[in-house]
């Protein structure tokens, strides 16, 4: 297989794991937002896992293929949800709460294609295509889930901790958010060389480790 049809095949696998790890990882952050009183999401029709009301043309197809292309790192991002902070009942507090739907939503997702893995092992279900798609959504929301864990603003990882510091500290680091473009050119320099893999690693190895045990009495249940 070249490396042409080997690529096709693997954008074919990774398709419908990525379109919904990114779509539910966005709409999680809109209905927590709503709930604790911030409709604006909703008002502008982005309360939904409908993928094509997230999907950036260019941050979430053309960005990631060129990566993969040339130096097989893909990276993108989705339009992000609109959340007004303001609107919320208490917005330093449920800030946090507000950003952590969306890793929670991707380590739901992560555990329920690992439920399907498993299901398809012990029905014998053997399609090569179903079975690396199944490993595809584990890995991809694995991977979105610690990655936008990390607390560096604009990553959910960097609300979550703005939302956990004392006021004042909290103001001055949500101002890193005001370099968001340089912010993401320097993680993708970080992650081409290397800096962020042993790092990403672990925690991708943690997320596995504990879907794993979740899945394990299902595991006995199948006798596998």
């Amino acid at each position: 297989m070249n490396e042409f049809s080997q690529a096709i095949q693997t954008i074919a696998v990774y398709a419908i794991p990525v379109l919904f790890a990114i779509s539910l990882h966005e709409a999680a952050h809109g209905y927590v937002a709503r709930y604790f009183g911030d409709p604006t999401a909703h008002e502008q029709g982005r309360l939904s896992v409908n993928p094509t009301r997230h999907i950036d043309p260019f941050g979430t197809i053309i960005l990631p293929l060129i990566l993969y292309l040339t130096i097989h790192m893909p990276f993108g991002y989705a339009k992000p949800v609109p959340v007004d902070y303001s609107r919320l009942r208490n917005p330093k507090k449920q800030m946090g709460f507000v950003a952590a739907a969306g890793p929670m939503a991707n380590f739901a997702m992560g555990l329920a294609w690992m439920i399907w893995l498993e299901l398809m092992t012990g029905m014998g279900v053997s399609e090569p295509f179903l079975v690396k798609m199944a490993v595809a959504g584990v890995n991809v929301n694995a991977i979105m889930c610690v990655f936008n864990l990390l607390p560096v603003p604009p990553l959910d990882g960097g609300r979550i901790m703005t939302a956990l510091l004392p006021n004042e500290l909290a103001r001055r680091y949500a101002r890193i958010e005001l370099y968001t473009p340089w912010i993401f050119i320097g993680l993708l320099v970080a992650m081409y060389f290397n800096l962020l893999t042993p790092l990403l690693t672990s925690m991708v190895g943690i997320f596995i480790g504990v879907l794993g045990l979740l899945v394990l009495p299902l595991q006995l249940l199948l006798g596998l």
